[in-house]
């Protein structure tokens, strides 16, 4: 059970990887362009509307109301004909509501992105609201990717809409050299990258859905209203869009506090949360993807004993990766800020607003990242009350914290207070499990709190020579340029610290490093 975890978290690892790292080069690309000026905060205010959006429902209403409905079409044996009737009908409702919107938020784009900036900024307000005009149709053009993907992963194919992200991620790095060539500021180059990003995304997975037997075209709008399996995705939908809005809701006012803080804040806070998602789109939702159907299926059986197991050993796996990363990313977080993201416009002051958001955002990863391994113990229970209880509690929690420190602490108070939320989350799932049927908490708590405790002495012992000798190389190498001076610190400092970690691993015998170790010999 626990090999099978490691190996398919592994490979999952790996396929996430690509999209991830190509996330980080766009966010590169848009440092060298834009750094964290103010034509930065309005490209990342006018983004984060479709976005979320687009988060809220298109992604809400395939993974939650249509995949399911369309297996349900296909195991209850329903005909061609009907289940063709119900995709061809969501698709039509879909293209209809977003198209409504997209026309919508184009029409009062000015008045939106008010809501962000203030209100004697009429310069900015303007160009963000042009942004935000160019990229609303992305919202539309994603909807029907998501549409695609979603009919897609219900026959059990997952390549084509696996690798959309990096085409999307390709076009909008081209897209940016190219046009801001020919363009008034690179911040309307990258903007069109981004919606041609999202039609390439929908392009590419329609051949492949009419490969699958399943030929796209409208309907009209009153049997695309009326028919039973679209009413039937409407209902599942319904539900979790109260506790997805909350997280949606808390990246928009935590984005408008910033976008009121002060130039580069909004800018800053997303480059940070770019380093931070590579680490947990790459670890923690890999895992928690991996052992929601085994949790699902002891659940089912009622194995208890095994489903205790794998949720706690999931939850160690976690804080073994996290935490050094954590005390790690504190000690080399200027040069890992440096190394990645300084150029022509992302100057010394950039760096210094982005390593304050950076050293607080990263001090919340274990506990963002445990959310994500705990949450799929109540879906495998059929309980997805609880987790939006909680995700509603640490989002009144976030707000509290970031109305309240953002105009002292800027950036940093905002970033603290999404920290300081992800453990209100993490404490309030942990104390929810009691819900659950036969879930031993008082053990798996103390379990992780003794484990994490033993991983933090551990990375703290570490830290105190990787410190020193960081120190040492900074001094040595840090006048060689952006990759050599940032770089080889890094290495050797990430040597240092590693080979203190693992030895006192070694020494103290950790069951779940030998259990990793042992798995990685049988790989080879």
């Amino acid at each position: 059970m626990k090999k099978n975890l490691v190996s398919s978290g592994i490979k999952l690892s790996f396929l996430t990887l690509i999209s991830r790292v190509l996330g980080l080069v766009r966010e590169m690309t848009k440092a060298r362009f834009l750094g964290t000026s103010s034509l930065a905060d309005a490209f990342g205010i006018a983004f984060l509307i479709p976005n979320l959006l687009r988060r809220l429902f298109a992604e809400n209403s395939i993974s939650v109301a249509f995949i399911p409905t369309f297996r349900g079409y296909l195991e209850n044996k329903k005909s061609k004909e009907e289940t063709l009737e119900f995709v061809r009908a969501t698709f039509t409702l879909i293209s209809f509501l977003t198209a409504c919107v997209v026309s919508l938020g184009i029409l009062v784009a000015p008045f939106i992105v008010r809501i962000f900036l203030k209100a004697d900024e009429a310069a900015l307000i303007a160009e963000t609201a042009l942004l935000t005009r160019i990229m609303f149709p992305y919202l539309f053009v994603i909807s029907v990717a998501a549409c695609f993907q979603g009919i897609l992963n219900g026959e059990k194919i997952f390549l084509p809409s696996g690798f959309t992200p990096i085409l999307f991620n390709l076009c909008v790095i081209f897209g940016t050299y190219i046009l801001s060539r020919k363009m008034e500021n690179p911040a309307r180059a990258m903007s069109v990258g981004v919606l041609a990003g999202g039609i390439l995304q929908a392009a590419f997975q329609l051949p492949f859905v009419a490969k699958a037997g399943w030929p796209i075209r409208f309907v009209g709008l009153k049997k695309a209203f009326t028919n039973p399996g679209t009413r039937q995705v409407v209902a599942l939908i319904v539900p979790t869009i109260i506790g997805m809005a909350s997280y949606q809701i808390n990246d928009m006012v935590s984005t408008a506090l910033a976008g009121r803080a002060g130039e580069g804040i909004v800018s800053s806070l997303q480059y940070s949360l770019r380093l931070q998602e590579l680490i947990l789109g790459v670890f923690a939702v890999s895992i928690g993807t991996v052992i929601l159907p085994d949790l699902s299926a002891y659940a089912k059986s009622e194995r208890w004993e095994e489903y205790n197991s794998m949720l706690t050993w999931a939850v160690k796996i976690i804080a073994l990766i996290t935490i050094p990363i954590t005390f790690y990313s504190l000690v080399t977080g200027r040069e890992i800020i440096q190394l990645v993201y300084k150029s022509r416009r992302f100057d010394e002051n950039s760096v210094i607003l982005t390593l304050r958001a950076f050293s607080f955002h990263i001090a919340g990863l274990f506990f963002i990242a445990a959310n994500r391994i705990i949450s799929p113990a109540f879906y495998a229970q059929g309980n997805t009350k609880l987790p939006t209880v909680a995700g509603i509690i640490g989002f009144a929690v976030n707000i509290t914290l970031a109305f309240a420190l953002s105009f002292k602490w800027s950036g940093g108070g905002i970033a603290f207070a999404l920290s300081a939320a992800s453990l209100v989350n993490t404490i309030a799932l942990f104390a929810f499990l009691k819900k659950l049927k036969a879930i031993d908490v008082k053990a798996a708590v103390h379990q992780t709190i003794f484990y994490s405790l033993k991983i933090i002495a551990f990375s703290i012992i570490a830290s105190v020579p990787a410190w020193v000798a960081h120190k040492f190389f900074v001094r040595q190498f840090g006048g060689m340029g952006r990759l050599l001076g940032n770089g080889i610190p890094l290495a050797l400092t990430a040597a240092v610290f590693g080979l203190f970690g693992i030895l006192l691993l070694a020494l103290s015998r950790d069951k779940i490093a030998m259990q990793i170790l042992r798995r990685k010999r049988g790989l080879r």
